[in-house]
Order: structure tokens, then sequence, then C-alpha cells
């Protein structure tokens, strides 16, 4: 069933410098950790150290009971799996020779592979979709492709823990999600422990049991996903704003034009103040997703718009409150109210075009119609 891994009291860093202080965390065996932070953070320093390829400051790596330096690389390598940025250069090595090194640590001295090994080397390189490469030249594939081969070493070693240092680099989306989806099966039907760093932070937020932010001098939180992507902690983590990442969505919107910021409704002033000050070219009228769209390819134009009337809890919300310069909001669940609708119309009265985009009107929002006729009455309808 594999062993605990544990870090305990870790110092890390460079030339006896320290970097990192007092890094601890336990895994069982079958759990995702996930290392997260901004470039530069120490996330790689963090890997090589617990990994022996950087020797540690201070602290202690125990596998099951024994510390990692009681290990002898042999039976280390039996145990651990590694896969770091900094990958290999083989000359003249096939892709084959590159994945087979993974069974060295069970080879005699000659280093001569069995048909068993044989066998175990072609389905790793089957599990990672590498097995066209074969025979290819290993300097001559893809960046892309290098990754998956050497995921594929790893996975030949059939260890109890594999290290990986963003392995999802390089790769499209269609071969991330292959990759993350391997490294899953893994621990959950091997047994096996992950440890990796991802700079994709939704995807890490899926994928993870456990979660270490990396910034600074400490690791500054660390516990399970629900407990880690809380909007205090990312935006204090990556230093960015509210607009700019949505942890619902796990998204990045690229911030709204020339610095405007969504008002909120309950903001001081009369509506007509908030209305001047909040001045659109046009108004966009959506619900239940059907606006993300324009309000994107407005904003990639440099056009100023509102967006209403919008529920607090759709997903056009999400989107429209990063990147709208004002928003027209009603509560979840509730009528629009007639403060929502007077806003609204002012909005319109005020802008130079509305656009309609195929919004969903139900029981609750049957005003968004009233809304909609009278900006047709106004003659600003696209």
């Amino acid at each position: 069933m594999g062993y605990d891994f544990s870090v305990k009291g870790l110092t890390v860093g460079y030339q006896k410098i320290p970097l990192i202080r007092d890094i601890e965390f336990h895994m069982e065996p079958g759990e995702i950790l996930t290392l997260i932070g901004p470039n530069g953070g120490g996330k790689s320093t963090i890997l090589k150290s617990i990994t022996r390829q950087l020797e540690s400051l201070a602290g202690t790596v125990y596998i099951g009971e024994k510390e990692i330096h009681a290990i002898d690389y042999k039976e280390l390598a039996k145990q651990m799996a590694v896969v770091l940025t900094e990958r290999a250069q083989p000359e003249m090595m096939s892709c084959h020779d590159v994945v087979a090194l993974g069974r060295y640590p069970y080879t005699g001295r000659l280093g001569l592979l069995k048909e068993e090994d044989e066998r175990i080397v072609r389905e790793s390189m089957v599990r990672v979709h590498v097995e066209e490469l074969m025979d290819r030249d290993y300097m001559t594939i893809s960046d892309g492709q290098k990754q998956r081969v050497m995921l594929a070493r790893a996975i030949c070693q059939q260890p109890e823990i594999i290290v990986l240092d963003e392995p999802t680099s390089y790769l499209d989306i269609r071969h991330k999600v292959e990759l993350l989806t391997i490294l899953r099966s893994m621990a959950r039907e091997n047994h096996t422990t992950i440890i990796m760093s991802l700079h994709e932070i939704d995807l890490a937020q899926k994928i993870s049991d456990r979660i270490l932010c990396v910034k600074g001098e400490v690791c500054s939180h660390y516990g399970t996903p629900e407990e880690i992507f809380r909007n205090e902690i990312i935006y204090d983590l990556y230093e960015i704003s509210e607009d700019t990442y949505n942890l619902n969505f796990g998204s990045i919107e690229i911030p709204k034009w020339e610095g405007s910021r969504a008002i909120d409704c309950e903001q001081p002033g009369t509506d007509d103040e908030r209305v001047e000050e909040n001045g659109v070219d046009e108004f966009v009228i959506s619900s239940a997703g059907s606006g993300i769209e324009t309000y994107r390819k407005l904003s990639k134009m440099g056009i100023s718009y509102a967006a209403g009337i919008l529920y607090e809890n759709d997903i056009d919300y999400q989107v429209a409150s990063a990147l709208a310069k004002h928003v027209v909001t009603e509560k979840a669940f509730e009528p629009i109210s007639d403060r929502a609708l007077q806003e609204a119309k002012l909005l319109i009265d005020k802008c130079k075009r509305v656009r309609i985009c195929d919004p969903v009107i139900g029981s609750q929002n049957h005003r968004l119609q009233e809304l909609i006729d009278y900006a047709r009455k106004q003659g600003k309808v696209l």
C-alpha cells in the first residue's frame, strides 16, 4: 500500500543561505500534493531538496519511518521517481532508451533488460500516448513530447512516490488533461503519492488533495483545496486583484478598460449621480451566461459598457463584475426591484447603444422584458 511521506522542519536554500524555512507536511499513500505560488518563490528548490537533488540546510525528509538520506540511491530510485524541469539531454538515444532508464534500478550490473522490463517500458509509453515515438531520437522531438516521455520513464520505475516540477509545461490542453488524469489514476488505483508544482492553479484546485502555498521565507498556507482556495489567500499569494482572478470559475480576466471599476448599487449618491459618474457607450442585457462572449469582446475593443440586470448568482455576473464599468444587480432569487429597473433605465438613457444577448427570461426576472422594450422604444438596440 506504499509509505507515508513526511517533511519536518525543512529549511532549503543555496550556498548555505536559507530561502524557505520550517517546511512541514505529511502525506499518506495515494495523496496528491501540489505546490503553488509565484515564479521564483522556491517551489523548485523545495522539490529538489526533498528528492536529494539539492542538499537541505536543516530538517528531515522521511519515506515511511526511514530518513531519506539513509536510503541508498538504487533503493531510493525504486521508491521515488523524479521529473524536474531541467530534463536530461541524452545524445544518440531513442525515446525507448530514455524510458528504459527507469528500469535500471531493477537490472543487474550490465543493465540488460529482461522481457518483463521491456513489457513495462512499452506499457509505460502507451499509458502516456508516446508509443509512436519509441524509435525516434529523443533530441529531435518537441518539448511537449519530451515531457510525456519523461513521465513514461518515471512510471516505468514503478515508484511509490513521483515528484514532478511543472509537469504541464509545454503541453497543450489535451495533453495537460491526459497527464493529470494519468497521475490521478496512479494515485487512486496504485496508491502512488504525487508531489508536484503547477502554475495552473485552476488545475491544482481540481486535482489536489493537499495544497502548499510557497511565497517568501515560509510556506504561507498548507491544507485542502477547500481551505486554501479562498479569495484572501489566493489574492495575497499572487498579489492580484479580485478583478483578475475568479475563484469560482478558476478563470483569469484581463483587467477592465482604463482602470474603471464596477460600482456597487449601494454606494452613496442618487441613481442619477451614479449613472453620470459611470457613463458608458453601451448597455448589455443578458443572463445565464449569454453575455460573457460580448463582455470580453467589448473589453478587448476598449468600449465602456454597463451590464444588467444581473442576479448575484448569475454566471454572467461573475465575468461582468470583473470587466464591466458598471453592473446593475439584484439579489439572488428575488424579483427585479423598482430600484434596479430604474437604475438600468437611467444607464440606457445615457448610453449610445444597447446590446441584447438572448437573455433567459423567467418568472423572477420577467421585468427584463420591460427593460428590453424600453431600450427599443429609445431606438438604441443594435
